[in-house]
C-alpha cells in the first residue's frame, strides 16, 4: 500500500450530459477509491509505515554502509560503495515520506483513542528520526512533518540540536513503553496480519521500544555517559517495567513475501534478472580474513567459497598458466609482483584497493560485467527473493546483550559483562543456523572473553551482518573494529556522516546553513568543508574518536 495522500483526487466524469446527468461539484471532488486522512483507519497505514521503514534499514546495511564498515565490497558500479564517492546528494525525503505516513497513523490512533498504535507509531518515530539523525546530525525534527500548515516556518523547518533530537526519541520511547503496557486483550482493533514485525504482540512491541532506549542511550554515552548510565541501569534494574529483547524469538524482524521487486530481498536474481546486482557485490577481505582467524562457522553461511582457487607453485615451468581439477595453477613468472590470495576456500576483495577492483587476483574478465572466479561470492541465498534467514533485523537480541555487555565492561550495573558477551554471541550464533557450534567456538583463546570493549563491539560487528548500520556508529564513538581506509577511497578515513542533500541547502538555506556551521570541520572535510561525511556531528565532537 502506498502512502495515503492527503490531498482530495479530483475525478471528472466522462461524457457528463451524453450519458448520465452531471451532479453537484461537491459530490465529484470525492475520490471513490480513496480514503480521506481524516477517517482512515490506523490499520491501513501500519503497513506502509514497517514495510518501507524496514526497506530503508536493510538498503542501508546490506549496500553502502556494508561497504563503509567493511562488510562487503563491489567489484563494479563500486565508488559508493568501496570509496565513499557519495556525491553530496543524499537525500532523506524517503525518510520524512515515512515518518509522515507515521504522523498520520499516530494521530488517527489518538483521535481513535487506541493506545496500542499510537505505541507502535512512537517506538516507528523513535527508529525513523534517530536514523536521520544518526546519519546527517542535526535535522528537523520539533517542527518537521507540518508543510500543510502552509507558514514559512512548516515549510521550512528549523533543524533541532542532535542533543535535542535524542533527548525527543528517549523520551518518545518511555511514553511508548507505558502505552503497550497492557495484555492484548485490553486492546482494540488490533489487526495481526498488518504487524508484519510482530503480528500484533504489544509485549514483544514493548520489548522492541525499550531495546531501542538501550540503543540509543548507548549511541550517547561518549557525549551524556550521565545520562546513559542513568538510563541503562533504570531499565536493568526494573526488569517488569522495562522489558527488552533478550531471546532470538523477540527480535525486531521482517521477512519478504517476494513477489515482486518491491517486496523482495534486495539484490537477488529472481527479479533482477540480470543478476548483475548481486554478481557485483562481494565478501570484504577484511571481514572474511577475521571471520577465517576465528574459525567462525558463519562465514559459510554468508560467503559462497571461491570457484576457481589460485595455485602458485614454483615447480612449475615458466608461463604456466592453467585450470586442471577445478583449480588455477600459475607459475611465479606468471604472478609477477602482484599480490594474490591463494586462500583454497575463501577470498574477500580488500577494502578499496583499487579503481579497478574486478581485476583482482587475476581475474581473468575485468570490467563491469566481470565474472571473477578468485573471490568469494555471497552465499547463494542472497539470489533468492525471500528465505527464512533473509530478514531485515531493526532489533536483535543479539545485539541487546552486546550493548548490555559494553554497558557492564564500563561498570555500570548491567548484570555481568561476559554472560551478556557470550549471550550475544550465541544469539547470533542461533540466528544463522549454527547454534551447535557455540560450545567450540566461545572456548577458543580468541574469543574467550577478555573484558575489552575491543573485543565487544568487533564481535557485535560480526553479528551486524546486513545490519551494517549499528556496525558504523558504533564505531564512530568507539574507534573499533580498528578499520582502515583502502588506498583508492575518497578520504584515507572512515566517513562519519552522510551530506545534506542539495535541494534541501538551497530550498530551506538559513536552516540548512545554521545546521551546517554546527558541525566540525577535520582535516579530512577537504572541500566540502562543513557539509562533509568527514565533518563531525556533535555525537562525535571532542570525542577523539574514530580518528
Amino acid at each position: 500500500m502506498k502512502r495515503i495522500s492527503k490531498k482530495i483526487i479530483l475525478f471528472s466524469l466522462l461524457f457528463c450530459g451524453l450519458t448520465f446527468s452531471c451532479k453537484d461539484l461537491s459530490e465529484l471532488n470525492v475520490n471513490p477509491n480513496g480514503v480521506a486522512p481524516e477517517s482512515v483507519n490506523p490499520n491501513l497505514i501500519l503497513p506502509t509505515v514497517l514495510t518501507e521503514a524496514a526497506k530503508i534499514y536493510v538498503n542501508l546495511g546490506y549496500q553502502d554502509i556494508a561497504g563503509v564498515v567493511q562488510h562487503t565490497q563491489k567489484d563494479a558500479w563500486a565508488s559508493g560503495h568501496n570509496d565513499y564517492d557519495w556525491g553530496g546528494d543524499q537525500n532523506w525525503n524517503g525518510y520524512y515520506d515515512v515518518l509522515r505516513n507515521n504522523d498520520l497513523l499516530y494521530n488517527r490512533a489518538v483521535a481513535m483513542k487506541l493506545e496500542f498504535h499510537q505505541g507502535v507509531a512512537l517506538v516507528m518515530k523513535s527508529f525513523m528520526f534517530g536514523l536521520i539523525t544518526d546519519l546527517w546530525g542535526d535535522a528537523p525534527y520539533t517542527n518537521a512533518l507540518k508543510g500543510e500548515l502552509g507558514g514559512v516556518q512548516d515549510i521550512k523547518p528549523t533543524y533541532d540540536d542532535q542533543s535535542v533530537i535524542y533527548a525527543g526519541i528517549i523520551a518518545d520511547l518511555e511514553k511508548a513503553n507505558t502505552l503497550l503496557s497492557k495484555s492484548k486483550a485490553d486492546y482494540s482493533s488490533i489487526v495481526d496480519n498488518v504487524d508484519v514485525y510482530y503480528g500484533g504482540d504489544p509485549v514483544k512491541w514493548r520489548k522492541m521500544a525499550n531495546s531501542l532506549l538501550l540503543r540509543y542511550y548507548m549511541r550517547i554515552s561518549a557525549k551524556q555517559p550521565d545520562i546513559a548510565k542513568a538510563g541503562i541501569e533504570k531499565i536493568v534494574a526494573n526488569a517488569a517495567q522495562y522489558p527488552i529483547i533478550s531471546v532470538n524469538a523477540d527480535d525486531a524482524a521482517m521477512s519478504f513475501p517476494g513477489n515482486s521487486e518491491a517486496d523482495s530481498w534486495p539484490a537477488n536474481t529472481v527479479t533482477d534478472v540480470s543478476g548483475s546486482n548481486y554478481r557485483r557485490l562481494k565478501m570484504c577481505a577484511t571481514f572474511v580474513e577475521k571471520l577465517q582467524g576465528l574459525k567462525d562457522p558463519r562465514l559459510a553461511i554468508w560467503a559462497k567459497k571461491v570457484e576457481v582457487p589460485l595455485v602458485v607453485d614454483a615447480s612449475l615451468p615458466a608461463g604456466t598458466d592453467k585450470i586442471e581439477n577445478g583449480k588455477r595453477y600459475l607459475s611465479p613468472d606468471k604472478v609477477g609482483t602482484t599480490k594474490v590470495n591463494t586462500n583454497p576456500d575463501y577470498v574477500g576483495l580488500p577494502p578499496s584497493f583499487s579503481a579497478l577492483p574486478s581485476a583482482y587476483n587475476l581475474n581473468p574478465t575485468p570490467g563491469q560485467t566481470s565474472f571473477n572466479p578468485h573471490v568469494s561470492f555471497l552465499n547463494e541465498i542472497y539470489k533468492a527473493a525471500k528465505g527464512p534467514l533473509l530478514k531485515v533485523r531493526l532489533v536483535s537480541a543479539s545485539e541487546v546483550h552486546f550493548i548490555l555487555a559494553e554497558a557492564a565492561q564500563k561498570g555500570w550495573a548491567a548484570g555481568g559483562a561476559k554472560a551478556h558477551y557470550e549471550a550475544g554471541v550465541k544469539a547470533s550464533f542461533t540466528t544463522w543456523t549454527v547454534g551447535g557450534s557455540y560450545d567450540a567456538y566461545i572456548a577458543q583463546t580468541s574469543v574467550a572473553f577478555d573484558n575489552t570493549l575491543k573485543q565487544i563491539i568487533e564481535q557485535k560487528w560480526i553479528a551486524s551482518w546486513t545490519a551494517a548500520t549499528e556496525a558504523w556508529f558504533d564505531y564512530r564513538r568507539t574507534g573499533f573494529p580498528e578499520l582502515k581506509a583502502g588506498p583508492a577511497a575518497k578520504r584515507q578515513a572512515l566517513p562519519l556522516r552522510f551530506y545534506y542533500m542539495r535541494d534541501e541547502i538551497n530550498i530551506n538555506k538559513v536552516n540548512a546553513q545554521q545546521a551546517l556551521s554546527k558541525l566540525q570541520i577535520t582535516s579530512f572535510s577537504q572541500a566540502d568543508k562543513e557539509n562533509s561525511p568527514w565533518s563531525k556531528q556533535w555525537l562525535v565532537q571532542g570525542t577523539n574518536k574514530p580518528w
